[in-house]
């Protein structure tokens, strides 16, 4: 196995994008192991991997799209992306990355998967990072890849994901609704807006997304407030701007989709709530 460093990127596209994904395609190891930096703003062009890869966020936040969804990937997270499919990339902060990069017959996903990084597999990810600077033995490397491999199986799913639907029109207000959230966003209005009768909205929406309306509308809050809740903005103040009545409600909504209030997601993924929050 041989992995590879590289140095900070501002914009990860152009030339130097397409020789660093020749490189990783025409890789013969059985695992690689990546590590880069992107500065805030950043965009990958929409590109795919022959292998199966795990992009893990040790800081910021990454944005990533296909055509059918969005996923997040907050610090201390990662996303299994399938081998072959189709996807761009967003920086919404500073991101300090480390990939993966799997033959699809070692890890095979039929959709991209949110998944929480365990200390064990950040831990083995470095390992085979600083193998070029470190470098050990070829019994070491295959141990270090096989955990890696068995942990990576393991690793908890979280949910988020965010469907979007193929109709223009519904994507165009989803996309908007990602810029401002709000938790009381009416049926009746989005179904007046594209000239649909209630009814025929939500079976559509369903439809297309997989979810109600409703779900995805909960869903979409929570995963619109993850950015500006990692760059360290006031739960309070990301509550109340993403039309909940109160704060309470919104660490609720956040509880029931993440398993923990905000400011315990927070901690666990390395990033403080501001002074002065009190659930």
């Amino acid at each position: 196995m041989r992995s590879h460093e590289s140095s900070e990127i501002s914009v990860p596209g152009g030339d130097d994008h397409k020789a660093m994904l020749t490189f990783i395609d025409g890789a013969n190891e059985a695992v690689l192991a990546l590590r880069r930096t992107y500065s805030k703003g950043s965009r990958g062009v929409v590109h795919s991997h022959r292998k199966t890869q795990l992009w893990f966020a040790r800081s910021g936040v990454v944005l990533v799209s296909t055509a059918k969804g969005r996923w997040m990937i907050p610090p201390g997270h990662g996303l299994i992306i399938p081998a072959g499919l189709q996807h761009s990339s967003e920086m919404i902060s500073r991101v300090e990355m480390n990939s993966v990069y799997v033959h699809p017959d070692v890890i095979a996903t039929d959709r991209p998967r949110v998944v929480e990084v365990t200390v064990l597999a950040g831990q083995l990810i470095e390992e085979l990072i600083d193998d070029d600077i470190r470098p050990a033995n070829a019994r070491r490397r295959e141990l270090v890849m096989e955990l890696l491999m068995d942990e990576i199986g393991r690793l908890p799913e979280q949910p988020l994901g965010l469907p979007f639907p193929t109709h223009v029109g519904m994507a165009g207000r989803c996309r908007d609704f990602l810029e401002t959230p709000a938790a009381n966003a009416s049926i009746d209005d989005w179904a007046q807006a594209l000239g649909m009768s209630r009814r025929t909205f939500t079976r559509l929406f369903r439809a297309q997304t997989g979810v109600s309306f409703v779900t995805w509308r909960q869903q979409a809050c929570i995963f619109a407030s993850l950015p500006r809740l990692a760059s360290g903005e006031a739960i309070t103040n990301v509550a109340l701007d993403a039309g909940y009545e109160n704060v309470s409600a919104f660490t609720t909504m956040f509880r029931r989709m993440l398993g923990s209030s905000p400011s315990a997601y927070l901690k666990s993924s390395g990033t403080r709530p501001m002074r002065g929050f009190v659930e």
